[in-house]
């Protein structure tokens, strides 16, 4: 299923999207977001700037740069908040708009183990804790 740019979450910039992540920066070819749902704390993901569904559409050249800014947001999620590992989803089964999701996992934390959730819905943040997280992101983003 390849979706309408016009209608896609990533390219539209809407409501949606304001209501499920917050955008904290621009990188070499894509965005990074604070996901809203905290579950797991510092959850965070990266959309590529075009419309293209798989890593497999982008050249080696463009691919080198997204998975380099996953690779950048994730150690920066790896300095501030100090997870056990970081699990990464790629799925666009629903949406195909090449995306990461970035969801650190803790010892004795949600679902350590297994899988995580797309979206369980259970912890949600004040406007000044989700800036909190951004800003302990970005401060060790470089």
């Amino acid at each position: 299923m390849y979706s309408d740019p016009k209608e896609c979450l990533y390219c539209t910039d809407n409501q949606t999207q304001h209501d499920l992540m917050i955008q904290f920066a621009e990188l070499r070819v894509s965005r990074a977001f604070l996901f809203k749902e905290q579950t797991y704390r510092g959850r965070c993901l990266v959309a590529y700037n075009g419309h293209v569904n798989d890593l497999n559409e982008l050249s080696d050249d463009e691919r080198n740069k997204f998975m380099a800014d996953v690779a950048q947001v994730t150690r920066a999620m790896q300095r501030a908040f100090n997870p056990e590992k970081i699990n990464y989803g790629a799925y666009s089964d629903k949406l195909s708009h090449l995306h990461f999701h970035l969801a650190p996992k803790y010892v004795d934390g949600p679902d350590y183990g297994g899988t995580f959730q797309m979206n369980p819905g259970k912890v949600y943040l004040s406007d000044e804790e989700y800036q909190q997280l951004i800003n302990k992101i970005k401060e060790n983003l470089d």
